[in-house]
């Protein structure tokens, strides 16, 4: 690699590696999600904790809810895994961590901080850090390597 591709690469980046790197991205936090629901639906008690939060963050009906974000979780980590209807399920997801952020993620964020201060400790919450890759993956696209890319080609002829 010449001098001036490496430098290109250093600021520019590589729009031939952003399809890759979308994959990863979704697979993992897919993944994340799709196993994280499965374990709260099927696992003994595994809603207990899920309940607990929602009680008390005074959200109503909480064992309802409970199952109801546990199955969103599952199904929408899953959707997004296998890269279908990726943006739904991103939305879906996002709406559920956005929640989690202002009901629970931000109580644990010490009371007094500077402004700058408390926006570094919110930005370092993973809830956060998911919103913000939910929100990257709705405006990129699933990327070429998912179903919704395949669905989209057979749909679209």
């Amino acid at each position: 690699m010449d001098s001036k591709r490496l430098v290109e690469f250093a600021w520019l980046g590589s729009s031939g590696l952003e399809q890759y790197a979308i994959l990863l991205v979704r697979v993992s936090i897919g993944l994340f999600f799709a196993i994280s629901g499965a374990n709260k639906l099927v696992a003994a008690g595994g809603t207990k904790p899920v309940y607990d939060r929602l009680v008390q963050a005074k959200i109503p009906f909480p064992h309802q809810m409970a199952y109801f974000v546990s199955g969103v979780g599952f199904v929408g980590g899953s959707s997004l895994t296998v890269g279908f209807l990726s943006s739904p399920a991103c939305v879906a997801l996002l709406i559920d961590m956005t929640v989690a952020v202002v009901t629970d993620a931000l109580s644990t964020t010490p009371k007094g901080l500077s402004p700058l201060n408390w926006l570094d400790d919110s930005l370092y919450l993973p809830e956060v850090l998911y919103v913000l890759s939910f929100i990257w993956l709705i405006c990129s696209g699933p990327g070429r390597f998912s179903a919704d890319y395949w669905l989209a080609g057979k749909l679209l002829k």
